[in-house]
């Protein structure tokens, strides 16, 4: 039997240090040793979100944290969930449910913050009596002085939970002696006796080369160096961030099965395709050029959180007329949630849901019409396609209708539409299903050998990733503190 530990919280000297990650690593080696872990983040920024059984919309870091603890996801885990419609507003969730857009102004004001600092705390309550420990996650960086008042997140729900905080930091982006000690002592003593270690995280080489940086980095912050994780390429794990979307090889490869996602400024739930990119069959790329996607065999139109500023984009910059020309050519065009609406004949916005278009035309590929509307569609589904059964879930606003009924039909009830080369569906997560990936694909390649189980395959990177994190992490240091 073991006491309870206090919750551990991964807040970071900046953006992207790698927080999430090792947040996911820790859930999967507290299982591993014993305890009943949940992860939980007071508030969320990020396109990419998961839908909880009982129909909540969360962040999908946390989703993916909890799956590596081995316990169900629940909206608790990220009572609030900000979703960017444009550089200036958000659509904001609270306790897995939307209730309104909000402009980045307004939102960071004082009004309003107490009940959602109130509602924050609720959830973590009700988290830790159901679970030990609480493997905590910050946001962007703990030194943003001029939001502290304003701050849900970070060092102040640290102190409400009595959390021991480990500052990550990203030694690959540069500047690692000045960004701990400055992220510390930038910090009133109160808050700066919260943070009780560091963890360098991305290092290239080789780690003995760094010893009389740890040393050096341990007496200029006073606080111990907990571990060094090294960068790695070979462990698959479910991202939240877009950043580094574009960075894939775009150059169409021989042999392959080409499959171009059209890169969206509002790109949501672009982890609906981590699993036919790991296909042996496929060479998978984002972009937004287009000779890409002239060169593609698939196009796909992903997930968007502003489905009409995106068509508008991609009628100003020629990718929609490229998908049009892809599909006369013989191409298959795969549309999912937001990209399935823009298939369509238009895409109307009467309430102004999205902004102040009201009427944009699709792309004529599919013969519906969407209206949006402020209720949000949030569900988990599972279905019959062709005799198989396939599982999701559903995040979006709108209605599709189409002028026949076959269609129709067949959007109602198997969720998938298909017509002359042309899939359409509201289902994130339609790809995860092997059934359906050897449908899409068996024009371009014979059906595999190899049955991936999905969610097999990701357990197994939950386990490398644990493996690799305790490699190079103070386990033992970090339970003590």
């Amino acid at each position: 039997m073991f006491a309870r530990m206090k919750p551990i919280m991964f807040c970071a000297t900046g953006s992207d240090a790698g927080k999430s990650i090792l947040a996911t690593a820790l859930c999967r080696i507290l299982r591993q040793d014993g305890y009943h872990p949940a992860p939980f983040k007071a508030q969320n920024m990020a396109l990419n979100s998961y839908v909880t059984p009982d129909g909540c919309e969360i962040g999908r870091a946390q989703a993916v944290q909890a799956e590596a603890a081995g316990v169900e996801i629940e909206s608790d885990m990220n009572p609030i969930l900000l979703k960017p419609q444009s550089d200036h507003t958000s659509q904001v969730i609270l306790n897995g449910h939307p209730i309104g857009n909000r402009s980045a102004y307004s939102y960071f004001r004082n009004e309003g913050r107490e009940d959602l600092r109130k509602a924050a705390c609720e959830a973590f309550d009700r988290l830790a009596r159901k679970y030990d420990p609480i493997v905590m996650e910050g946001a962007g960086s703990i030194s943003e002085l001029n939001l502290k008042r304003q701050d849900l997140v970070n060092l102040p729900m640290a102190k409400y939970a009595g959390a021991n905080v480990v500052l990550v930091t990203d030694i690959d982006r540069g500047g690692v002696f000045a960004s701990c000690y400055g992220s510390i002592a930038l910090q009133d003593e109160e808050d700066r006796k919260l943070i009780k270690g560091i963890i360098i995280n991305k290092f290239r080489g080789d780690i003995r080369l760094f010893d009389e940086g740890r040393q050096i980095l341990e007496r200029i912050c006073g606080v111990p160096v907990l571990g060094i994780i090294p960068y790695f390429t070979d462990i698959h794990i479910e991202e939240e961030d877009s950043v580094e979307l574009a960075q894939k090889s775009h150059e169409a490869m021989q042999g392959k099965v080409n499959i171009a996602v059209v890169l969206l400024k509002h790109i949501s739930n672009f982890t609906d395709f981590d699993r036919i990119e790991n296909d042996s069959r496929v060479h998978l790329y984002y972009t937004n050029n287009v000779i890409d996607i002239d060169h593609a065999d698939i196009v796909i139109l992903p997930g968007s959180k502003s489905t009409i500023d995106d068509l508008y984009e991609l009628r100003h910059n020629g990718c929609a007329q490229a998908i049009i020309r892809a599909h006369r050519q013989g191409k298959t065009i795969m549309g999912i949630c937001g990209g399935f609406q823009m298939l369509g004949i238009d895409v109307c916005d009467p309430e102004h849901i999205e902004g102040y278009i009201e009427r944009m035309p699709g792309l004529s590929l599919l013969p519906m019409s969407t209206m949006m509307n402020s209720e949000k569609t949030t569900r988990q589904v599972e279905f019959s396609h062709h005799g198989n059964i396939l599982r999701g879930y559903e995040i979006h606003n709108g209605i599709s209708s189409f002028d026949d009924e076959v269609s129709q039909d067949m959007l109602n009830k198997e969720k998938i539409v298909h017509r002359h080369r042309v899939y359409g569906t509201y289902v994130h997560g339609i790809l995860d299903n092997q059934e359906f990936v050897e449908e899409l694909l068996a024009p371009y390649s014979n059906k595999s050998d190899e049955v991936v189980d999905y969610q097999k395959y990701k357990q197994q990177q939950y386990d490398k990733l644990a493996d690799h994190v305790r490699q190079h992490l103070d386990i033992s240091r970090l339970y003590n503190l």
